[in-house]
């Protein structure tokens, strides 16, 4: 008996994405999202705080537990505003969050880039997943850098986890991508 073997290469192709499909949707109601967006100045910077909500699936935790790290990456741009013309990019920052688990001592680790990469430890899944979604006091830009009197724009999002396609078939299917999990833009504005 001679079988086609285009009909088992769309099965296959059906087998890859059919998972894709159904468990890569996100609840509307559950989208990660950034709140509490604030700026304020030190003595010497522009700093931002926030807190992410809604970051964590439990595939995330699942993957977590088997000894892969997850990595929050944030992003951060800030624009001086003029009336009538285009608001100019001043500065732009990027930083990771760093969440892993010791499967040995059955604790969960969380690296802040942000702070000299300072790595605290943590016995509480909950615990840890708190600081993991902090932004707290992340330096922004040298308050001499700004101008008084002056309307600014603080932009800010993350890249909470990305999958991708086994054996490289994201290459072959760019427009199919597993649990990308990220937020919108968050923007406050504010007069220095």
């Amino acid at each position: 008996m001679h079988r086609n073997p285009i009909f088992f290469r769309i099965i296959l192709l059906l087998i890859l994405i059919f998972p894709a499909i159904v468990y890569g949707k996100v609840n509307p109601e559950q989208k990660a999202t950034i709140n509490e967006l604030t700026a304020t100045t030190s003595e010497t910077h522009l700093i931002v705080f926030g807190t992410l909500v809604n970051s964590f699936t439990s595939e995330m935790i699942e993957t977590l537990h088997s000894g892969i790290p997850l990595r929050f990456s944030f992003f951060v741009e800030l624009y001086k505003m003029t009336e009538n013309w285009p608001d100019e990019l001043i500065v732009a920052h990027n930083f990771q969050h760093i969440m892993t688990f010791d499967t040995l001592k059955e604790n969960y680790r969380v690296t802040l880039e942000e702070d000299n990469n300072k790595v605290l430890s943590f016995r509480s899944l909950f615990e840890a997943q708190k600081v993991i979604n902090e932004i707290n006091g992340v330096r922004v830009e040298e308050l001499k850098g700004l101008l008084p009197d002056h309307r600014y724009k603080i932009k800010m999002r993350a890249e909470l986890y990305q999958k991708t396609l086994p054996l490289s078939l994201h290459n072959i299917l760019p427009f199919l991508s597993w649990w990308d999990i990220e937020t919108d833009w968050h923007t406050i504005t504010f007069n220095y």
